[in-house]
């Protein structure tokens, strides 16, 4: 525990990218292309499936509700991000601080428990096909949906309240948005029971559904392989490829970011994590179902052709 006399801090300043000083521009174009690219991929994916009535599926819910948590995941950081390397906004208030971090992590963890769900569906459609629209109704896909979320933003609020209440005794943070670490480096004690709550808190957002997908995948993997036919076999794989896709992706780069050892850390290396699950990730989804997914394909062919026959 870290203790120090301090006065009331009401506002932060990130440091940001000092290190690559002379690179802050270049970093803006490619920042600020990635993030355009994400916000248009995710508005195209979600208009496909609304428009398309052959991807009104529990499948393809679940993935509009992520695109949708994936938009405003982006949108909470990235903003402020750009204009911090152009020297718009380098400082942000206590309480907007807080706020940050709050809709961070409910969006982050949300995301989470929402591949977890997906793989339930994707388990249930290959290893259950004849009662999957049964199990898998729409009743159902609300419930999960609107569970994982407020199971999310209530992990989410317990973080931000367990953090901010705690004094501070810095104000420059290392780092170019409010995240747990750099703030709790900030604060003048630390108790040992905030790194106790963040440990079950990634416990329960990463390492949770984690194991749960790696159990559904080896069912899945089983019934796959009991599939007499190789063109068979590839047709049901190709279902959940592109959701394995971004499993790997998305909870590798969590699991690095929240499980690696305080001494391990250093601010270079926190800020590559950082910007790889901010900045890249949230491009994958919509890249990945685009580009890999067959279905998506099609229907945004059926789309543009009806909107030229028009």
């Amino acid at each position: 525990m870290k203790t120090a006399n301090h006065t009331e801090v009401r506002e932060f300043i990130f440091q940001g990218f000092s290190s690559f000083q002379e690179h802050q521009l270049t970093l803006f174009v490619v920042f600020l292309t990635l993030y355009i690219l994400t916000l248009a991929g995710n508005v195209i994916i979600v208009t496909i499936i609304h428009i398309d009535h052959h991807l009104h599926t529990p499948m393809y819910f679940f993935l509009t509700v992520l695109s949708t948590s994936e938009t405003f995941y982006s949108l909470v950081i990235i903003p402020r991000m750009l204009s911090s390397l152009v020297g718009l906004s380098q400082s942000i208030s206590l309480e907007g601080c807080g706020t940050q971090l709050f809709f961070f992590l409910g969006f982050a963890i949300t995301n989470c428990l929402l591949l977890a769900v997906m793989g339930y569906d994707r388990y249930v459609a290959i290893c259950n096909p004849l009662r999957y629209l049964i199990i898998m109704n729409w009743r159902v896909c609300a419930m999960l949906a609107s569970s994982v979320c407020a199971a999310g933003f209530s992990l989410s609020l317990v973080q931000a309240v367990a953090i901010f209440r705690l004094p501070f005794c810095g104000s420059l943070i290392e780092h170019f948005f409010c995240d747990v670490r750099p703030v709790l480096n900030l604060t003048c004690a630390t108790p040992i029971i905030n790194d106790i709550l963040t440990l079950i808190i990634s416990l329960l957002a990463i390492t949770g559904p984690v194991t749960f997908l790696f159990i559904s995948y080896i069912l899945i993997i089983s019934t796959i392989l009991k599939i007499t036919s190789v063109e068979g076999r590839k047709k049901t794989f190709a279902t959940c490829a592109s959701h394995l896709t971004v499993v790997i992706i998305h909870y590798g780069c969590a699991s690095i970011a929240y499980f690696k050892p305080k001494s391990e850390n250093t601010k270079d290396q926190d800020q590559l994590i950082s910007v790889t699950y901010i900045v890249i990730t949230p491009l994958l989804n919509p890249a990945v179902y685009s580009l890999r997914n067959k279905e998506v394909q099609d229907a945004l062919q059926r789309v543009v052709g009806r909107k030229f026959l028009t």
